[in-house]
């Protein structure tokens, strides 16, 4: 399956949170009554973002070269690796602080963390 890089453009920076690795989505923009949509059944998976630029407003992606690039009116999204980002914090240290800059008084409903031993 031959391959190639894409580069996508933006005119703003992309989310903070893509990363190299992440899975690129992009689907066709249906116009119906005044209201854009995005129908699940047009999503294409693109590919894999291999590089962002520093100011954040391009992005390279490899892809299948079997698959369409998206259009300049394609809605795109992205899907973080799941290797490398898990829903669990990986780390033996956390220090959290609380401040309070309100003068009237205010209750904290809750706090939680996810603890696992990982090593003895």
């Amino acid at each position: 399956m031959p391959t190639q890089v894409a580069v996508l453009t933006f005119n703003n920076p992309v989310n903070a949170s893509l990363q190299v690795r992440d899975a690129v989505y992009y689907s066709s923009i249906n116009t119906s009554g005044g209201f854009d949509t995005v129908l699940p059944s047009n999503t294409v998976e693109f590919g894999t973002v291999v590089s962002i630029s520093p100011d954040s407003t391009s992005v390279n992606v490899i892809y299948d070269d079997a698959i369409p690039p998206p259009t300049a009116s394609s809605y795109i999204t992205f899907a973080k690796d799941k290797e490398v980002n898990s829903s669990s914090l990986i780390g033996y240290y956390a220090e959290v602080k609380f401040i309070n800059n309100r003068t009237d008084k205010i209750e904290m409903f809750s706090v939680g963390s996810e603890v696992s031993e990982s090593s003895k």
